[in-house]
Order: structure tokens, then C-alpha cells, then sequence
């Protein structure tokens, strides 16, 4: 499973004219589900998204993590980062799971990060989505949990 995540000061996900997920401070992620992912996957995933030191500390060092900030976790999925693109003009999906795998598997890390991290949003499935971030610094890392 890819996430990547972009430290921000703010961030929201809109679909039609609704807005459907917001977050002040913390993290927009991108999630991509491989075809070799599982839900163990998806846990660790997790597990370094909240803990991953992206934030200044007092000295302006990236060594405190979204729990130590308490701020927001909004996670967008995007199958397009499990993309082939090593030939040619036009990427490959090949290496992305198939969308109700896809789907489930975004829906377990949703369920799991809202019962661990109450001040999770999430994007829509499927959606022809409008993400809008504010990205604070930049920061941004590609984080990947491998089966």
C-alpha cells in the first residue's frame, strides 16, 4: 500500500459542489492499493502515518508526528500512484489491485484510522474528486508498506 503524505495547514476534498472532507493542521494522504496488499498492509500503513515525525519540534526539526500535534488525518485514495510508468507515454495500472479490492481495502484503513485517530476525513472512492491543500513547508514523503 503507497501513501503519500503532505504535511499541511490545511486541506479539503470536495465532490460536485459538496464538500465532503476537511482537516486544519496534519496530513492529506494519498492512498494507492497494490494488487499484493492485504489489511495487515493497511495497518502499518497506518501505523507510520500517525507516527511518522513530519512536524517542527521547538528547534524547527521534523521530530514530532501527527499524534504528538493532535492534528487532522485526511486520507484520498488514488489509484494512479500504483502506477507503472517505467516505459512508454501512458502509465500502467497493472501493478494496482482491482477496484472492489481497491476499495475494500481503502475502506479497512479508513475504519481502522477512524478508531484509532478521531480526527480522521476521507475522500470518496471512485469520485471524480477536488483536492485543495494548503502543503506547509513543502513537505511531502512517499511511504510504502510492503507485503
Amino acid at each position: 500500500m503507497i501513501g503519500l503524505l503532505q504535511r499541511v495547514s490545511e486541506a479539503a476534498v470536495e465532490v460536485g459542489d459538496r464538500r465532503v472532507a476537511a482537516i486544519e493542521r496534519g496530513l492529506l494522504v494519498l492512498v494507492a492499493v497494490q494488487r499484493e496488499d492485504r489489511e495487515a498492509q493497511a495497518e502499518r500503513l497506518l501505523e507510520r502515518l500517525l507516527d511518522y515525525r513530519v512536524f517542527p519540534d521547538a528547534q524547527g526539526r521534523m521530530n514530532l508526528s501527527l499524534r504528538q500535534v493532535g492534528g487532522g488525518l485526511l486520507l484520498v485514495p488514488q489509484f494512479t500512484l500504483a502506477a507503472d510508468t517505467a516505459r512508454g507515454h501512458r502509465a500502467s495500472f497493472t501493478p494496482a489491485a482491482e477496484p472492489a479490492r481497491a476499495r475494500a481495502l481503502f475502506e479497512h484503513l479508513v475504519g481502522v484510522a477512524r478508531a484509532a485517530w478521531p480526527q480522521t476525513a476521507a475522500g470518496v472512492f471512485g469520485a471524480d474528486m477536488q483536492v485543495r491543500l494548503v502543503n506547509d513547508g513543502p513537505v511531502t514523503f512517499w511511504l510504502e508498506a510492503r507485503p
